[in-house]
């Protein structure tokens, strides 16, 4: 391996390590990353901290402030009830392709899939079940055999992999209870409208079950965020 290809390698090594530590919650959003402190904590010189940067950058997970520096994109309630509108939008679309595509085989892993969720709903096994959530969700657009959504919808996930649950700390290590209670159900429905091949009722069930989760999340962080205006007024007044 040359110079060059190592040099490559260990940007990627670096950039996938920040962008695990932003979606787990190790880097908070409005936390600047210095790149001497980074450089240090991950043994390498600051040239590849500087690169990886950059890289989340243009994903959208890191914002560069002139003169500052660069620091975690905070998200807010507008931010996430963006991100599912146009996450719904387009595996709609995804949906209803996957619907005349799909095949018997790929119905059995689905419903595997579902079935998986259903045996890992414990607040034990939080990331597994997201994990497992992705996976159902991927393997429908997969279906639809629509190459630019793919690359589209790839990417959407691969920058926000749990859609934003783990990012915030009220959901990071806790379901919702409407979600535990409507999840199952919604699963199921999406995956019977596309065995019946029925591709208008299939985008239904799906666009409802995206938007639904996209509204939880959204309450949460209004909720947080009311509340963390009223606790600074507080310690205003004292």
């Amino acid at each position: 391996m040359t110079a060059v290809d190592t040099h490559k390698q260990l940007r990627h090594i670096v950039a996938d390590r920040l962008r695990a530590a932003i979606l787990n919650g190790d880097l908070t959003g409005g936390e600047w990353l210095r790149q001497e402190r980074l450089a240090q904590e991950y043994g390498v010189s600051q040239m590849p901290i500087r690169e990886a940067i950059k890289e989340l950058t243009a994903e959208g997970l890191v914002e560069h402030i002139p003169y500052r520096g660069a620091r975690v994109v905070t998200f807010s309630p507008e931010d996430v009830a963006d991100l599912y509108a146009h996450r719904s939008f387009l595996e709609g679309r995804a949906i209803r392709a996957a619907a005349s595509n799909i095949t018997p085989e790929e119905i059995a892993k689905l419903k595997d899939l579902q079935q998986q969720m259903k045996t890992h709903m414990a607040p034990a096994h939080l990331s597994e079940y997201r994990e497992i959530n992705r996976r159902f969700h991927q393997f429908i657009f997969q279906a639809s055999r629509r190459a630019y959504l793919l690359r589209t919808l790839n990417q959407m996930w691969a920058a926000f992999p749990s859609m934003l649950w783990s990012n915030f700390s009220h959901t990071a290590a806790t379901s919702l209870p409407a979600r535990d209670t409507n999840d199952p159900e919604e699963h199921h429905n999406i995956v019977a409208a596309l065995e019946r091949g029925n591709a208008d009722e299939a985008e239904w069930q799906l666009r409802h079950h995206i938007e639904a989760a996209g509204r939880e999340l959204v309450t949460v962080l209004q909720h947080q965020t009311k509340a963390t205006v009223a606790e600074s007024l507080n310690e205003t007044r004292l």
